[in-house]
């Protein structure tokens, strides 16, 4: 399905690419020389494709269980065996982990959730007459109601013998075919997670009492988790014999404490609902493909070549200072107008500045979510991701946009520069940034990252903003020039500066202490969320193209591009003098040659491009927007250059700015024409 969207997308741009190229000149990547798709790439080893099924109906399929119509999925499972995928065991998983024995190419491993009866009436023979292995994780509390009782599915009632019993689970299990995981006791619904009254993962979210008008603590999560694990581990194991091995996540939303509680309860692999193919080195952090909407053999085909492409990332960065609103009526209003023009425009991220700066100034006093160190501005954050998660009508994943070092955090120590006449001061035309190099800092800014993410449960990256940046007369703080004399460089900058080959080994230093700091923030992160959750950070443009600029910046593209998930450097001509569109071109395309020139570079960089010109303002009256038809045009000669993955910044919900109808069709991977 998703093929046949970017199929009929490219087919939509090729004549106005070819157009724009032919105009400007300049560089065009053949297809025949772009990599080739994933899927058409050898499979790669000890990689499974994991499908997640739920309910199988003989009729129409009802999607409140994400059935699928029994014929489709005889021919789903035809289609495997006639292209040569082949089903395998958790068995076969955890010995290939182990290096026992490697797994075949195109292993496919079938999993069924929920604990329907249908796993037993109607699943349970095709896999006995073909021998065919799968996963089966039951919800305990579903099957613990009595044969008389309606069962609580999710806050619906519904019939008993909609889902099996404890004894066809042990038969099952008895078979040597089935392996029964767990799917919680009682967490495969939802709980008031935010003051708002929005409604989240019982399993990943902390409960927020609306009377007493405060969040579950850490400490209660954990031992409401403990409870449960212990309760559906006890039961599975009383029934087959065997414990749990595999932890099967409600709606694929995962919990770092979750993941430390089952790790202590012995299960070697959790399983999510992400984008992707089992690794079996990471078998903490399973991704799969979600079998939805009673797929035919056609789109099931496509779900499944899918399933081993890497996502492609279109994103839009969205200020909460513009949600922002001391009426929380009016406020609301905002949220609305703000889903409604990313479900029109349909982008595949959403980076959610979690700051408040609404001076401008860079220097955040407030941020949009409950925290130990600084004043919280609203409780946004939460509210305003879980609208996206829910009201779109095509998910997009949110990446939560946060600073690094300038926070207004009192008493705290300031990167220094040194002036020529040997001066130290804070830089007056650069960010305020905290040094990282003093432990207080660090730790203060920790507890604010562990703060956003116990706050945000379901996001799924950090967005590290641009001020991770250090010039080459910088840092002399105290901690810096400490730093500084402990890397064996002295303590005098003037002097350093003199010397080009030990000037860039600081500036070297100086960025992979910074990239190692926000490592430890991405652990804050991932010890609370999961490791699923991804890094992604800001750097400038002129680092990429000018390496020897590294001096100027403290920024690498190569150590960064290994350092985080996905790398955004700042593409912005306008903001960097370059106007012709000529020269624009010419600019973009050494930029793209740059980073090609990286292994994965492409595939791990996101272009972000500017939507306003902020050097410009000629009526006095705020900053003047660049044409849609500009912005989209720069989009396009990307595209022809080979790039994957872009965005822009910043985005104007109220006003349709950018123009929807205008970018819509580069920015969203999934728009097609009508």
């Amino acid at each position: 399905m998703m093929m046949k969207r970017v199929l009929c997308c490219l087919l939509g741009l090729a004549l106005p690419m070819l157009n724009a190229c032919a105009e400007q000149g300049g560089m065009f990547t053949p297809p025949t020389e772009r990599p080739d798709m994933v899927s058409e790439q050898p499979w790669p080893k000890n990689h499974v494709l994991v499908l997640a099924y739920h309910d199988i109906m003989d009729s129409e399929p009802d999607q409140q269980y994400v059935a699928t119509r029994t014929a489709n999925f005889v021919a789903q499972m035809r289609w495997l065996k006639a292209n040569h995928y082949v089903p395998v065991s958790m068995d076969q998983i955890f010995a290939a982990r182990d290096g026992k024995a490697d797994l075949p190419e195109k292993a496919v491993l079938l999993t069924f959730d929920d604990g329907y009866r249908s796993m037993y009436d109607r699943v349970f023979p095709i896999l006995k007459r073909n021998h065919w292995p799968a996963l089966f994780a039951p919800v305990g509390a579903w099957l613990d109601t009595p044969q008389d009782q309606m069962v609580n599915f999710s806050g619906k009632m519904r019939p008993r013998d909609k889902f099996v019993t404890w004894d066809q689970v042990r038969e099952m299990s008895d078979s040597g075919l089935i392996e029964i995981a767990s799917h919680t006791q009682d967490m495969h619904k939802g709980i008031i997670a935010n003051p708002q009254g929005n409604v989240e993962p019982a399993a990943a979210s902390l409960a927020y009492d609306p009377v007493k008008k405060r969040y579950e603590t850490l400490d209660e999560f954990r031992h409401r988790f403990d409870l449960d694990a212990t309760t559906i581990t006890n039961t599975i194991t009383r029934v087959t014999g065997k414990a749990p091995r595999v932890w099967v996540w409600p709606y694929g939303a995962s919990s770092g404490i979750g993941l430390e509680v089952i790790k202590e309860h012995g299960y070697q692999s959790a399983m999510t609902l992400d984008e992707g193919l089992l690794d079996v080195r990471n078998l903490m952090n399973v991704p799969r493909t979600l079998v939805a909407y009673d797929p035919n053999v056609d789109a099931f085909s496509s779900w499944v070549a899918d399933a081993q492409e890497k996502p492609v990332m279109r994103t839009v960065r969205v200020d909460l200072d513009y949600v922002y609103d001391p009426d929380p009526k009016r406020m609301d209003e905002n949220v609305g107008r703000l889903i409604q023009r990313l479900a029109d425009l349909r982008p595949s991220v959403v980076m959610l500045q979690a700051f408040a700066d609404p001076k401008g100034d860079g220097l955040i006093k407030e941020v949009y979510f409950p925290n130990s160190q600084l004043p919280m501005r609203a409780d946004l954050l939460n509210r305003v991701t879980v609208q996206i998660h829910t009201r779109m009508p095509e998910r997009a994943r949110v990446f939560v946009w946060m600073p690094v070092l300038t926070f207004d955090l009192k008493g705290l120590p300031h990167v220094m520069e040194m002036t020529p006449e040997g001066k130290r001061r804070i830089d007056p035309h650069q960010y305020r940034r905290l040094t990282p190099f003093n432990s207080e800092v660090r730790a203060r800014i920790k507890a604010l990252y562990r703060d956003m993410a116990v706050s945000v449960p379901s996001i799924e990256g950090v967005a590290f903003h641009d001020d991770l940046v250090m010039s080459d007369y910088e840092d002399v703080s105290d901690a810096g020039l400490a730093a500084m004399r402990k890397a064996g460089f002295g303590d005098d900058v003037l002097a350093l500066r003199k010397d080009h080959d030990r000037s860039m080994a600081w500036a070297r230093y100086k960025g992979r202490f910074m990239n190692a700091f926000t490592k430890e923030l991405m652990d804050e992160v991932h010890s609370l969320r999961g490791t699923d959750v991804k890094s992604a950070r800001n750097i400038f443009i002129e680092p990429v193209l000018n390496p020897d600029s590294e001096e100027w910046f403290a920024q690498n593209l190569d150590d960064t591009l290994d350092a985080y998930d996905y790398v955004m450097p700042m593409l912005m001509p306008y903001m960097e003098g370059v106007r012709d569109p000529k020269a624009i071109h010419d600019w973009m395309a050494r930029a793209v040659e740059r980073v090609r020139q990286h292994p994965n570079g492409l595939q791990k960089t996101i272009f972000e491009l500017q939507a306003q010109d902020w050097r410009s303002d000629t009526d006095g009256h705020g900053d003047r927007w660049i044409s849609s038809e500009v912005l989209g045009g720069w989009m396009k000669d990307l595209f022809s250059m080979g790039v994957v993955h872009l965005g822009y910044y910043p985005d104007d919900f109220y006003h349709n700015t950018p123009s929807q109808k205008v970018i819509r069709s580069v920015m969203s991977p999934s728009w097609a024409p009508d």
